[in-house]
């Protein structure tokens, strides 16, 4: 949630701020401003509420000139999303300029105890970080001793950068608990909340770990501990490029990330596999032992990843293994937990605040971890003892695709290292299968039309529909009733085909729309029989099989491949069901309302 972008170099700070800005909506936010430092002028503050496009309307044709700058996009918390709350702020003399996000807890105390005759602006938490500053340079201290003083009051999350008018010939930036990454260019460095803010201008990066602020120039970025020393960060390279965070040819990242899955997956095969064709994961997992219990933690759609995960990791590895919602977890009284158990985070950001919470907590009672995530260097990535990339490349949109499936992928190849760990015996071809699905998924992201016409004939206008399956097959369709409640806000229930007659079918009527899942031959005739109990009650059923298990009159047929993967392709009729009945009710795709796509904050 919220995002933070800062730049001091050669180019104009506004557009380069800007962009960044842009590439961070899928955040979630509800107000956004940029500060531009103009050359020996005073700062110029422009912000607005809603979306980018108006803070761009109110700054029109005005000529922001300078090579400095800041921005934020922020989610309303302490104050109600207004141009007043929105950030940046200023200190009480004006010298001082910031932006903030997370919260700072004790920020009242702070007010009272430093500065209790300021006047606030705002209902900000986030102006009292700008007064504290302000007033601690006015006792004496320097920019960068003043704001490391704050530092290290804040009690909190946070990621901040700040510009002193004064000497706008360096920014400041800090960061505890939420993210924040330095970009190093020639010339010119930036921070911001992750890179596809900063991929137009650089893809090197350093790292930003807890309790750490950096101090840089066009051309020098020193990163330094609470209480000034400066540390040593090696730079890395994001093989990303301009294109992978813009939309090109397509109408709205959600559709073009759909289309990437085949892609994604035959990354997959290329990032794991050596030139023997054998699974080369060892060198990420060095040191790892086989567990005898796995616990999965996630939320929202890795969550229903970590479901399907699971089934992977039993049938092909042998591991008993649970699966937890984070938020849940986290606050789970003592829970029971076998001594050699490993814990798994699946995470797209590697920023999910909840998450992070329990990867915490579990380090600390002693238990191994592993992040399977898409964005190295995040939080939950550095933190955990292993980790695996998804090396899904960016994805913008808010409701997640791309980054389903490769957590799928990547989990699966990691139940057969596991297999290999202890010598089981008929171990399938993951490799091959992944390739087959691949296939598979570039037939059906062809298939377009036809969601389009399933959306016409069983959703317009209709408010609630259910989607109904066996095994794997109700694992998607919790994802796919996700996907369609979150864009196109239809009410949206996924349910375990036998779990009907418990309650759920009392709210089927006539023409109540209800997508049935069939992949899994062993439950088919089940599956089937529950689609009848529906039908009978007066319900439009649409069913989605796989080839082998289909029947005359069904909706859609998808290739056959491994029963164990079969999520990998069943989902994307569902995704693309869920995109196009989002654009038939007039919804904006990409950034649904009251959603962010990384929640950093509890």
């Amino acid at each position: 949630m919220c995002g933070i972008v800062g730049y001091i170099g050669e180019k104009q700070a506004k557009d380069v701020v800007l962009t960044g800005l842009k590439r961070l909506e899928y955040r979630g936010y509800d107000s956004a401003g940029i500060c531009v430092v103009p050359e020996g002028e005073q700062v110029t503050i422009y912000k607005e509420k809603g979306k980018i496009v108006e803070l761009e309307k109110l700054i029109g044709d005005a000529k922001v000139e300078g090579t400095v700058g800041i921005g934020h996009t922020r989610w309303a918390t302490h104050g109600a999303p207004t141009q007043i709350n929105a950030h940046p702020h200023r200190s009480y003399s004006g010298r001082f300029t910031l932006v903030h996000n997370g919260i700072i807890e004790n920020y009242k105390e702070l007010m009272e105890t430093y500065v209790p005759q300021i006047e606030r602006l705002s209902e900000t938490d986030t102006e009292i970080i700008v007064h504290l500053v302000d007033h601690f340079s006015q006792d004496g201290q320097s920019t960068e001793e003043a704001f490391r003083h704050v530092l290290n009051l804040l009690e909190g999350s946070f990621a901040i950068a700040l510009v002193d008018s004064e000497d706008p010939s360096r920014l400041y930036a800090a960061k505890n608990k939420s993210p924040l990454l330095a970009g190093i260019g020639e010339g010119e460095n930036m921070v911001a909340s992750d890179a596809t803010a900063m991929i137009h201008v650089t893809n090197q990066f350093k790292e930003l770990k807890d309790y750490e602020y950096v101090v840089f120039d066009r051309d020098v970025l020193v990163i330094k501990d609470y209480e000034g020393k400066e540390l040593t960060r090696e730079t890395y390279t994001v093989d990303w490029d301009v294109s992978s965070v813009e939309t090109g040819q397509y109408e709205h990242f959600m559709l073009k990330e759909i289309d990437e899955q085949p892609t994604v997956i035959r990354n997959i095969i290329g990032k794991y596999q050596d030139d023997q064709g054998q699974l080369n994961i060892g060198q990420e997992l060095e040191g790892l032992t086989v567990p005898k219990r796995i616990y999965i933690v996630a939320c929202g759609t890795s969550y229903h990843a970590g479901l399907v995960g699971k089934k992977l990791l039993e049938n092909i590895a042998r591991i008993p293994t649970e699966v937890h919602i984070a938020s849940e977890y986290l606050y789970a009284k003592d829970p029971l937990i076998e001594k050699d158990s490993l814990f798994i985070f699946f995470s797209q950001s590697g920023e999910t605040a909840d998450s992070r919470g329990v990867l915490n907590q579990i380090k600390q009672q002693g238990y191994r971890t592993l992040t399977i995530t898409n964005v190295q260097g995040s939080t939950l990535y550095r933190e955990a003892d292993y980790k695996l990339l998804t090396h899904a490349g960016p994805e913008i949109a808010v409701a997640s695709t791309k980054a389903y499936t490769a957590q799928i992928a990547v989990v699966a190849l990691f139940s057969i290292y596991l297999s290999e760990q202890q010598g089981l015996e008929g171990t399938i071809d993951m490799f091959q299968e992944l390739r087959t699905i691949s296939i598979a998924m570039e037939s059906l992201k062809d298939m377009k039309e036809q969601a389009k016409q399933i959306v016409d004939d069983y959703l317009t206008g209709h408010q609630t529909t259910f989607f109904i399956g066996r095994q794997s097959d109700f694992d998607v369709c919790l994802e796919g009733a996700l996907k369609l409640k979150e864009i196109s806000y239809i009410q949206a229930e996924g349910y375990a085909g036998g779990e009907l007659k418990h309650g759920p079918i009392a709210l089927i009527e006539d023409g109540t729309p209800v997508f049935v899942v069939i992949t899994d031959d062993n439950v088919a005739k089940n599956t089937r029989s529950n689609a009848q109990e529906v039908k009978a009650r007066g319900a439009n059923t649409c069913v989605i099989s796989a080839k082998g298990s289909e029947e005359e009159g069904d909706a859609w047929v998808l290739p056959k491949v491994n029963p164990l993967l079969t999520p990998l392709v069943s989902v994307i009729p569902l995704q693309l069901i869920s995109y196009y009945a989002a654009l038939q009710r007039g919804c904006d795709v990409d950034k649904p309302r009251n959603l962010a796509k990384s929640v950093t904050v509890e």
